[in-house]
C-alpha cells in the first residue's frame, strides 16, 4: 500500500469510451473534487463539437484547462504541464481533490510523471544551421543526441527543429534540464483509472459520435473558424475532425470522402491511444481498467475501494472524511 496521501486522480481511456461522464459522475460522488482536462485540443476556444468537449456534461463540476487558448494557436506539452501544475496546486489548496480527465497520452503521463519543463527560447542561430535539412536529416541529429523532450509526435520538419532546439537548450543548460528527467520520486500520487471499451463496441461509438457531431454543425464550426481568420493549415495541423472537414471546405475532399477518411482516422487514433496505455503500464504506471458499460453506482464503488486498497492516508475529501 502507499503510504504517501492520494494528491491526483486520472480517468483516461480511448476515444468513445466514456471517460468524461465518468470523470463528472465520479467528481459528483467525491464532492470536493475539480476536473483537470488532459486533452490536447480542448484548450482551444471556438473547438467545440470537433473536439468533444460536452461542456453540459460538467454541470456544476468545475473544469480546468478548457477554452483557455484561441484557436489557431499552437499550444504545446511545456505549455500544458505548467497549466496542470498551476491548476493541480490552486485546487489541491482550496482543499480538493484534482481529477485529470482525458485521452491525449502524452499529455497525460507527462503530468502522471511529475514532468517540469523549462521555458525553452528560439535559437536563431542554431535554426539558421538548420535550414535546408530533410526530415531524415534531423531525425538523424535527434537519434545521435539524447534527448530529453518527448519525440513521439515529431512528424514535420518544423517539429524536428524544435525538438533539436530544446536538446540543445538541455545539453547547454543541466541544471534546467534535471526537471525533465522522470523518476519514481517527482510522481504525484496517483490513481489511475482506466475507461475500458472493446474493439467492436468501440467502433459502432465512433461511428455514431462521428455522425451525431456532422448533424450537430461540426462542418459549420470548422468553416466559422475559418471565416474567423484561423489558417487553414492551422486547422490542419490539429488534425482528424479539424483536418477532413478543412479539407472538404477546401475542395481538396468530396463531402463522402471527408467523412469516410474521418472515420477511418479515428478509429486508427483510438488504437495508438491503446497502444500509448500499454506503454505506460510497461513504464510503470499502474492502470486500474474498469469497464465502460458498467453501473456509475458500481464503477464509483470500485473507486472507493480501489482507494482504500491502495492509499494508506486516504484524504479526508467529503464521503471520506
Amino acid at each position: 500500500m502507499n503510504e504517501k496521501a492520494l494528491e491526483l486522480i486520472a480517468v483516461t481511456g480511448p476515444t468513445a469510451s466514456g471517460k468524461t461522464r465518468r470523470a463528472v459522475a465520479l467528481s459528483r460522488h467525491l464532492g470536493a473534487a475539480e476536473i483537470i482536462s488532459g486533452d490536447s485540443r480542448q484548450v482551444y476556444r471556438g473547438m467545440t463539437i470537433g473536439t468533444g468537449k460536452d461542456l453540459e456534461e460538467y454541470g456544476e463540476v468545475p473544469t480546468h484547462l478548457i477554452d483557455i487558448r484561441p484557436a489557431g494557436h499552437k499550444y504545446n506539452l511545456h505549455e500544458y504541464l505548467r497549466d496542470f501544475n498551476a491548476a493541480t496546486e490552486d485546487i489541491r489548496a482550496r482543499g480538493k481533490m484534482p481529477v485529470l480527465c482525458g485521452g491525449s497520452g502524452m499529455y497525460v503521463e507527462a503530468a502522471l510523471n511529475g514532468l517540469r519543463l523549462p521555458e525553452v527560447p528560439r535559437n536563431e542561430t542554431l535554426r539558421q544551421k538548420l535550414a535546408g535539412k530533410s526530415l531524415q536529416e534531423l531525425a538523424e541529429i535527434l537519434r545521435q543526441g539524447k534527448s530529453l523532450h518527448n519525440r513521439t509526435d515529431i512528424d514535420t520538419i518544423a517539429r524536428a527543429v524544435r525538438a533539436i532546439e530544446i536538446m540543445e537548450y538541455y545539453r547547454e543548460h543541466p541544471e534546467e534540464a534535471s526537471g525533465a528527467v522522470i523518476g519514481e520520486a517527482r510522481r504525484p500520487s496517483a490513481l489511475i483509472i482506466g475507461v475500458s471499451i472493446d474493439r467492436e463496441a468501440r467502433r459502432e461509438r465512433i461511428t455514431e459520435r462521428l455522425h451525431s457531431r456532422l448533424d450537430e454543425g461540426m462542418v459549420d464550426e470548422v468553416r466559422g473558424l475559418l471565416d474567423s481568420g484561423v489558417a487553414a493549415e492551422d486547422l490542419i495541423y490539429y488534425g482528424l475532425e479539424y483536418k477532413f472537414v478543412t479539407l472538404y471546405l477546401t475542395g481538396e475532399l468530396e463531402y463522402d470522402e471527408m467523412v469516410r477518411q474521418l472515420e477511418i482516422a479515428i478509429h486508427q487514433f483510438a488504437k495508438r491511444q491503446m497502444t500509448w496505455f500499454r506503454g505506460m503500464e510497461k513504464r510503470g504506471h499502474k492502470i486500474h481498467w474498469l469497464p465502460y458499460d458498467l453501473p456509475e453506482e458500481d464503477f464509483n464503488a470500485s473507486v472507493d475501494a480501489l482507494i482504500a486498497q491502495n492509499f494508506a492516508n486516504t484524504p479526508k475529501y467529503s464521503k471520506y472524511s
